[in-house]
């Protein structure tokens, strides 16, 4: 279908060399490269802008999109809003450990669409297959073969699977945020949505699947997933990524009802469907304020999926807004049971090693640990809860307790699973993080996660001056958005309710800024 309107980006835009010397050469003068430079040095004393997590060099950024592995290199994609033109771009960041995350210019500029949204990518052996929503005309793909992916052609200059019918007659299926891979000849695709066939003709998430030879003529099969009994009525499925997981295989995708989630089942490869056996979260609670949004995901090429998301603010911050959690490392345990730790080589940013042996922490007393400071830390903790009900850590505390950071553990106060039988719970409460007048809390952030009766407690805990994230056990990880107002929020203490329980050891270290 055409489209003569003419969407020009209005940032400025560079053809590069195709050798990766010659591409770095021209990266170093390159005018639009020194000034997200500059941008980002001008942020560097921002109290609230984290420095080992990614945020994006200049402006706002939304979803991340298209993460991937080409050619000895990670590359992170991302909707990004260029200061002169705040439509959504691709924008691009590439690293070699998932954690070092390099800037780059801008990937994919509007026209014929409106705006870039979300999409995924689909490595091959000579090319990255990018396949995106284009607002107002459809779904698009681009490609791209260069050392850096810094070259990108769309294919047929306009929507592949455009968003309307060549005679306006109803669709069976929405054309929106897609995702892409091969089975034998064949490319296919997600389109995310919703479905009328819920409880009183109310709306229920639906993905609709697409298959094509060539990227560019595009043939609608059907819904796509079977037996989805654990999303809720009006659920969406947006930003699909559908990759295998061990023997299975995982839809992660986003909700704008209740967030991020996953479904985890059976490809049924000769009916092209997806067979569904569990279900989880990767938030607990409104994405907005301070909530993990939506995902990114890629096969790490081992069996595992690599996912990253988007965090929403809590607090309005000049200049910028949205930031990356980690990157997060998910395997299948069993069948249906998932684990989750961080992914790449974030021990890295390690400096300044504090230790803490084996203490008992006395029922109903707070522990300071006076040794133990920082707003970028990662803090790895071993506790024997015992039979104490609840075990708590605060963080980015204040020497007075003006504000706090709260991360509790309730052991058997979860959901009970027939298998695995009662669940804990983890939780994060920012309602004393912030005595700022602007800061948004968050109501308590909880998740489940299921521990052995003799099991220890395993806290992995991430502190980015505005972001906690907090990996337990390796089976469950819980994030939030936090904006201390006090340059002394810097504290940290142990507390056990009730009962003793036993701290076995504590581990923490500084981190090191990224950007520098």
């Amino acid at each position: 279908m055409s489209n003569p309107t003419d969407r020009t980006s209005l940032v400025p835009f560079y053809t590069f060399p195709e050798t990766l010397t010659e591409q770095e050469e021209a990266l170093k003068t390159n005018p639009l490269m020194n000034r997200m430079i500059d941008y980002r040095q001008s942020y560097e004393n921002d109290p609230h802008r984290p420095i080992y997590h990614y945020v994006n060099p200049e402006h706002t950024l939304n979803d991340p999109n298209g993460l991937c592995f080409w050619q000895n290199r990670w590359h992170l994609f991302y909707q990004a809003y260029p200061p002169e033109d705040p439509r959504q771009h691709w924008g691009h960041a590439v690293s070699h450990d998932l954690i070092h995350w390099r800037d780059l210019p801008y990937a994919i500029y509007p026209n014929p669409e409106n705006c870039c949204f979300s999409g995924t990518t689909l490595v091959e052996d000579e090319r990255v297959i990018a396949m995106y929503h284009g607002t107002e005309v459809g779904n698009m793909v681009a490609t791209s073969s260069d050392p850096l992916l810094l070259n990108w052609k769309k294919l047929t200059n306009q929507a592949v699977i455009p968003i309307r019918s060549e005679d306006s007659s109803p669709l069976p299926y929405r054309v929106f945020d897609p995702c892409i891979w091969k089975k034998d000849k064949f490319y296919y695709s997600l389109s995310g949505g919703t479905l009328p066939n819920g409880p009183g003709g109310k709306p229920i998430r639906a993905n609709f699947l697409f298959r094509s030879e060539n990227l560019t003529k595009w043939e609608y099969l059907h819904p796509f997933v079977e037996d989805d009994q654990y999303t809720l009525v009006g659920d969406d499925g947006a930003c699909p990524y559908f990759w295998p997981i061990g023997e299975q295989h995982m839809l992660l995708f986003f909700s704008h009802m209740s967030g991020g989630q996953y479904l985890i089942g059976d490809y049924d490869k000769k009916r092209d469907k997806f067979v569904v056996t569990e279900h989880g979260k990767n938030n607990f609670g409104p994405v907005s304020p301070s909530g993990v949004h939506a995902p990114s995901a890629t096969p790490d090429g081992k069996g595992g999926v690599i996912v990253l998301y988007n965090m929403n603010p809590g607090l309005p911050t000049k200049g910028w807004n949205q930031v990356m959690t980690l990157p997060r490392q998910l395997n299948l345990v069993d069948k249906d049971e998932l684990s989750v730790q961080p992914a790449g080589n974030i021990e890295s940013l390690r400096y300044g090693h504090q230790y803490i042996g084996e203490t008992t922490l006395s029922a109903n007393q707070e522990v300071v640990l006076d040794q133990i400071q920082g707003n970028a830390m990662e803090i790895v903790a071993e506790i024997d809860v015992g039979n104490a009900p609840m075990v708590e850590m605060n963080i980015l505390r204040s020497p007075n307790k003006e504000e706090y950071t709260r991360i509790s553990f309730y052991r058997n106060r979860g959901y009970r699973d027939r298998i695995r039988g009662h669940g804990s719970c983890l939780t994060i409460d920012s309602s004393y993080s912030s005595i700022l007048p602007s800061a948004r809390s968050r109501a308590p952030e909880s998740g489940q996660v299921f521990l052995a009766e003799k099991e220890v407690l395993q806290l992995r805990v991430f502190i980015d001056r505005s972001i906690v994230e907090v990996f337990v056990n390796n089976k469950q990880c819980v994030a939030m958005r936090v904006y201390p107002g006090r340059v002394d929020s810097l504290g940290v203490s142990l507390r056990s309710q009730g009962q003793d329980s036993l701290l076995k050891s504590m581990d923490a270290w500084q981190m090191r800024n990224i950007y520098r």
